[in-house]
């Protein structure tokens, strides 16, 4: 009784938990923080491009020139990501997970220190370099981070510590709009120590992270330091079940011994994982097309239909990140009772329903003078599905169905994203609610239950898709499979 005391009491060992909290908060977090604190100095900074203009070239600008401008700043941030995201697999092979986030924080200072010297300088332009940084900073951390938490967590931990990357997301977004309200930096005076705040977290991960070990799986499948690894496991995953995930690893290795690290151009080509490549892209393109981010643009719209008074506006903006911070936490704790497919499914089926319930608010506008106040609950709601579903569970997939020589090159695809927005002023969100429907369907129809599952059982479910019709045996992809007694002196240890 008291080792099974014990062992309810080790669920989460210590040092994982500091580990996930080090890594995030330079990781993810930025990406959230990064997005949300470009709300507040909005007006400051536009006045800043056209005094800048009037001092230098003795040009008044037009509303729209300076919006255009404006538009780059923000804009250019996921051109930012998206070179982020490409970057990020060579570095991860190269130089390991852990490095790669702390390497990562060279273009994160970079662009604080740029952000921070820009009024002086009187330079917008090192602003737009600034966002450029940063978003590199988030896109290396979106793609790097949740591969590093997936491979450092027990298999029966898994999604629970990978899907912290989307609750340090959401956090940031809600710590992004607190710090950006007028009272503490999103006023007229401190507008550049805000854009260059996110130097703080980056600072607190510089100092905590190297005393955590490197993901157990790139320390023996691509370093073959068989210690280390053991070392990893001992600190991380506590002495219980150690064996077992030394095991899977070494079965892991076995699998793709031989087998160069896949680019993403290779996975296009490789029949042996078309359709957990398809999976991928479906479920990630399906989490940036979903609406989610127009639903956050007609916030403040509808706020002030509802009656909000416009300096009231940016406290209950902050209701909206805390809104998808909380459905985070639910889904982390759900994600391993309810498993992956009934998270996503039911997030975007509840996504479907509230974007055609806030489709009929928006044409009864007019006519219905309580409808202001149900498409205000419609954004809630809509924000609480989608942090349930697609927000966290999409980043768990490619650590669970990719093996460690594809999965760089699988969250290149992955986390290279883009957003939409659908111009059919009262049904624009008509196409948001098609793609969550189809989206469901999908998930429920192709993708194979990760939870609980070693590589080598989740490679079986997606091999009868992959060669649906074929003998997969004589496939020289599952020859390489690992078969059980090829390393039962290994697993001895």
């Amino acid at each position: 009784r008291r080792e099974m005391k014990r062992d309810k009491l080790n669920i989460f060992p210590l040092t994982l938990v500091l580990m996930v909290a080090s890594a995030a908060i330079g990781g993810t977090l930025q990406y959230g923080y990064n997005l949300a604190i470009m709300n507040a100095p909005t007006t400051f900074i536009q006045t800043f491009i056209n005094e800048t203009f009037l001092e230098r070239w003795d040009i008044q600008l037009e509303d729209y020139q300076v919006t255009l401008v404006w538009t780059i700043i923000v804009s250019i941030f996921s051109l930012g990501g998206f070179t982020g995201a490409f970057i990020a697999g060579p570095m991860t092979i190269r130089f390991g997970r852990k490095n790669c986030l702390l390497l990562n924080n060279i273009f994160l200072m970079s662009g604080a220190f740029l952000a921070v010297t820009s009024r002086a300088a009187g330079s917008f332009e090192m602003i737009i370099i600034s966002r450029v940084l940063v978003g590199i900073n988030a896109g290396i951390s979106m793609n790097v981070q949740p591969m590093y938490f997936g491979e450092s967590a027990p298999k029966h931990l898994r999604g629970a510590i990978s899907l912290s990357s989307a609750v340090f997301t959401a956090f940031g977004v809600v710590l992004g709009q607190v710090v950006g309200l007028r009272e503490i930096l999103g006023s007229e005076s401190c507008w550049h120590y805000l854009l260059a705040s996110n130097a703080i977290p980056g600072f607190i991960q510089l100092l905590t992270l190297p005393w955590f070990p490197e993901s157990p799986r790139y320390l023996l499948i691509d370093r073959e330091d068989k210690e280390a690894c053991l070392d990893a496991l001992r600190r991380l995953h506590g002495c219980e079940g150690q064996s077992s995930e030394l095991d899977e690893i070494l079965a892991e290795q076995a699998q793709i011994k031989g087998m160069p690290h896949s680019r993403p151009w290779d996975l296009i080509r490789d029949q042996a994982v078309r359709w957990q490549l398809f999976s991928v892209i479906v479920v990630s393109s399906a989490m940036q097309l979903c609406g989610n981010d127009s639903i956050y643009f007609y916030a403040s719209y509808v706020f002030k239909e509802a009656g909000i008074s416009a300096d009231k506006v940016q406290y209950v903006t902050i209701g909206t990140g805390s809104c998808e911070f909380t459905a985070c936490i639910m889904c982390n704790l759900l994600i391993e009772r309810k498993g992956r497919r009934f998270m996503l499914m039911g997030g975007f089926i509840l996504m479907t329903v509230w974007a055609i319930v806030f489709t009929i608010a928006l044409s009864f506008e007019q006519s219905i003078s309580w409808m202001p106040y149900l498409r205000m609950t419609c954004i809630f709601t809509y924000i609480l599905s989608f942090g349930m579903g697609p927000a966290g569970v999409t980043g768990v997939l490619p650590t669970e169905i990719f093996n460690q020589s594809a999965r760089p090159a699988a969250y290149t695809i992955a986390v290279t994203r883009f957003t939409t927005f659908f111009g059919l002023k009262d049904y624009c969100f008509v196409p948001f609610a098609t793609v969550c429907l189809l989206s469901a369907v999908y998930v429920g129809m192709f993708l194979p239950e990760t939870k609980g599952k070693s590589l080598s059982a989740i490679t079986a479910e997606f091999h009868k898709l992959n060669f649906k019709g074929l003998d997969p045996s004589h496939s020289p992809e599952c020859q390489a499979m690992y078969q059980p007694g090829e390393v039962c002196h290994s697993t001895a240890l």
